[in-house]
Order: structure tokens, then C-alpha cells, then sequence
């Protein structure tokens, strides 16, 4: 038997436009996957934004949904387009136009997990494949996409903040290039998923609390961002990378001594941002 496509966890009253969703914190990960891969089931974890949920869990208290993936993204990958599929890895797919994400084996079913490291020893079936895509992936972006609409309609614009966490050594590059290390990367596709109103203020939260911010590099948003984020149609999206080390031990995959620590100023900043979708001011682009 299958878990539930996503965990939604709705406030008691919701108080605010802005959703919060985790989509790559998914880790039931089914035995069957597990004894196809070629890999360890720690190496497997190694895409997966693990206690990302955790961190958002007190979101409703807010007044804010939380959205939470189940499945793990090396199984299937809800920051893709569904028909980003890899004819490298599924049976019965032809090449279409070139598709870097797809290219390197990161469609929507992915070939590979962080490092570039294969997950099967060969192909899955097209009707594996779809069935993946039909019992996690639409019921996850059908409900994603009712909590935007809800939010508009109860607040006159909607706000997604999509939180994901990347690894340490994502910004080494940053960090040898005398630029400050940032603690979090937010993306806005450059400007075109979330105003620059709206985009300045989430900003600033994390600023407040202490956290040291870059846009959009090395990570811009993919599927979900470029999605949802429609700022002339009063929807916003944007994506949140958090530096991993700062309340986990990635080797190891478990939290570290400062998890609670971080949790708590996370909460702090998610507390500030929900603010922003109550109506406080005008957040379309000016």
C-alpha cells in the first residue's frame, strides 16, 4: 500500500496568503526502489532535503499551510515538468528537444542522485514511470495549486514560499571568490516569479534574523517557481535554498547541535513573512 501522496497541514484559521511547501523533504522511500538501486540507502538520501519539513512545522500556528512532500525526490522529482521524462532511464521515450536538467539525469523520475552517481542499473518501465507521476505528482501540484487560488481569492494575491536545502559545498565557488559565504540562496527566476516588493521583503527577514542572503545563484528556481510565480496575476513564488550545515550533519544525514537553535530563528523569519500575505500592503509588481 502506498502513503499519502503529500502531508498537508492546515492552520487552525488561516490568517494569511502566504503557503509554505517543502517538496523535496519526501522520505518513504518504497522497499522496491530501494532493492532496484545500485545504491547504499545512505547514498540514495543524498538529494533529498532532509528535515526541511521539520523546520516548517510550526507554520501553521501561523496561520499558514504547510505542504510537505512523502516521496523522496530520487524517486520522483516534484520541482519538474511531468513530461520531463529521461529517454536515457525510461523505457519508450523518445529525445525531444534538448533539455539540460533532463540531459544530466534529473527529469522528473531521476537517473541520478547528487554527485552524478546512477540510481538503477538499467531502465524502468514507461508505465512505471507514469504511475509515479499519476499517484504523487498531480495530486501534489492539484493541491499545491488549490492552496495558491484559496490564497488569492481570501487575500487578493497569493505568495508560495518552496523551501529547499543545498548542500555545504554548493557554495565554495562563492566562498573562494572572496565573496561572503550566503546562509540562504532566494530565487526569483531573476525578477520574473515574485515582485520585487514581495521579494525585498523576504529579504529583509532573513537579514533581520541574522542570515546572510544571495539571489538567485547558483540557484534561481526550476519547475515550481517558474510555475506558480505569476506576479501580474497576483501569484508569487519564491524559492528558499538553506545551507544544510547549519542544523544537520550531511555525512551522516541526522541534525546537529544547532538544530533547535536554527529552527527557532527559522521560525522567526517565516513568522515575519507571513505577514507580508495579509493585506498589509500591496504586493503586484509596481
Amino acid at each position: 500500500m502506498r502513503p499519502a501522496p503529500y502531508q498537508l497541514t492546515m492552520p487552525e484559521r488561516r490568517l494569511t496568503g502566504v503557503v509554505f511547501a517543502s517538496p523535496h523533504s519526501g522520505r518513504d522511500y518504497p522497499a522496491g526502489f530501494l532493492r532496484a538501486s545500485v545504491l547504499d540507502e545512505r547514498t540514495i538520501r543524498s538529494s533529498e532535503d532532509a528535515f526541511v519539513d521539520t523546520l516548517l512545522d510550526g507554520v501553521p500556528v501561523l496561520g499558514a499551510p504547510l505542504l510537505a512532500a512523502t516521496a523522496p525526490r530520487a524517486w520522483l522529482d516534484l520541482n519538474r515538468a511531468a513530461d520531463e521524462l529521461d529517454p536515457a532511464l525510461v523505457e519508450g521515450v523518445r529525445l525531444a528537444a534538448h533539455n539540460p536538467r533532463v540531459a544530466s539525469g534529473l527529469g522528473v523520475i531521476p537517473r541520478v542522485v547528487a554527485g552524478g552517481r546512477s540510481i538503477y542499473r538499467g531502465k524502468i518501465s514507461r508505465d512505471e514511470a507514469e504511475s509515479r507521476i499519476d499517484g504523487f505528482w498531480r495530486p501534489y501540484h492539484d493541491c499545491l495549486r488549490g492552496l495558491m487560488e484559496t490564497a488569492r481569492a481570501a487575500y487578493g494575491e497569493a505568495m508560495l514560499i518552496d523551501v529547499h536545502s543545498m548542500p555545504h559545498e554548493a557554495m565554495d565557488s562563492i566562498g573562494s571568490s572572496g565573496l561572503r559565504r550566503p546562509d540562504v540562496v532566494l530565487g526569483d527566476r531573476f525578477g520574473t516569479s515574485a515582485s520585487g516588493q514581495v521579494m525585498e521583503r523576504v529579504e529583509a527577514a532573513f537579514a533581520r534574523a541574522g542570515l546572510r542572503t544571495m539571489r538567485n545563484t547558483p540557484f534561481a528556481g526550476a519547475y515550481i517557481a517558474q510555475t506558480y510565480g505569476q506576479p501580474a496575476r497576483g501569484f508569487h513564488a519564491i524559492q528558499v535554498e538553506i545551507d544544510r550545515s547549519l542544523y544537520m550533519n550531511e555525512r551522516e544525514i541526522r541534525p546537529n547541535g544547532n538544530f533547535m537553535s536554527f529552527r527557532r530563528t527559522l521560525q522567526t523569519v517565516l513568522a515575519e513573512i507571513s505577514t507580508i500575505g495579509r493585506g498589509e500592503m500591496p504586493l503586484a509588481a509596481e
